[in-house]
């Protein structure tokens, strides 16, 4: 297949598993990088590195050069400006489809949270380029689970009682892959989510008895106390995990998977086997 995909956030927990399922379906991708030596150590030769960021709209230009399509995996403060540039350039490229990756629970209601006004900015910036898309909107992903458990305990943000569908980030990166030869998949929004609704005390103790059966407990930690934490820390990165999680907490999950699975393939990796995986390379790391 001659077309390429150009991937911006490809190095990241989600953007890296989409460039090997579309170049394990055909396509050639490109990476965009602002460190391409850096980059090197995450894709092999069978990728092209060009040089380039998000926020510098010559490099895009330059970067989108005869590419099919382009796939945005942006978050944090760079995510609107260059979310914004991406889709700018896609249009003045003609790039035929472009690929986005919100949230579950992006919508009008909830831009209150200056993360979803975010992405919903963005989504409506791509809506409105004329350039065909396929917008993605999972839920929590798998991966983000071992983030709440650290040398000595395991804990959860908040009461956290609504159940969510963890997917595995490979089954949301072969849904990607997928809509590019699927022309059904343009012009829609897809909510994506796992096979299994589970709790998040669930979820952070299955993972526990599995990879640290020494953490029996999990800790459940009062937003209040996350705050004094973070404060006395200087920990912005925590604090706004707080944030996040007391939003997930009022708002819970959103959306049907049902067009997505129907037309990508449903996800099939359980919370289960994705905790054997995952403990089956811890094991021969060590």
């Amino acid at each position: 297949m001659d077309k390429t995909v150009l991937v911006v956030g490809a190095t990241g927990m989600l953007g890296k598993p989409v460039a090997y399922h579309l170049r394990d379906n055909g396509f050639k991708v490109r990476i965009l990088a602002r460190d391409p030596e850096k980059a090197k150590c995450y894709f092999d030769d069978s990728f092209e590195i060009v040089s380039g960021e998000a926020n510098n709209i010559d490099s895009l230009d330059e970067s989108l050069e005869g590419c099919y399509g382009v796939h945005i995996n942006l978050s944090g403060d760079i995510e609107l400006t260059g979310g914004k540039n991406v889709v700018d350039a896609a249009s003045r490229k003609e790039i035929k489809r472009i690929t986005y990756i919100s949230g579950t629970s992006v919508c009008e209601e909830h831009i209150w949270f200056p993360m979803i006004k975010t992405k919903l900015h963005v989504e409506n910036c791509i809506r409105e380029s004329g350039v065909p898309f396929t917008i993605f909107r999972p839920t929590w992903f798998m991966e983000v689970i071992p983030n709440f458990v650290k040398e000595t305990k395991a804990f959860v943000f908040g009461k956290q009682p609504n159940p969510y569908h963890f997917i595995a980030a490979e089954d949301y990166a072969r849904m990607v892959a997928t809509s590019y030869g699927n022309e059904d998949a343009a012009g829609k929004t897809f909510f994506i989510h796992g096979p299994e609704g589970v709790l998040m005390h669930d979820a952070v103790k299955r993972y526990c008895a599995a990879l640290r059966p020494d953490l029996t407990k999990i800790t459940t930690l009062p937003y209040w106390m996350i705050n004094i934490i973070a404060s006395l820390k200087g920990n912005d990165a925590m604090k706004w995990a707080g944030k996040f999680a007391a939003y997930f907490e009022k708002v819970g999950e959103r959306g049907d998977p049902t067009e997505a699975n129907d037309l990508l393939g449903a996800p099939k990796i359980t919370l289960d086997e994705w905790i054997k995986k995952r403990q089956t390379e811890t094991s021969h790391s060590n």
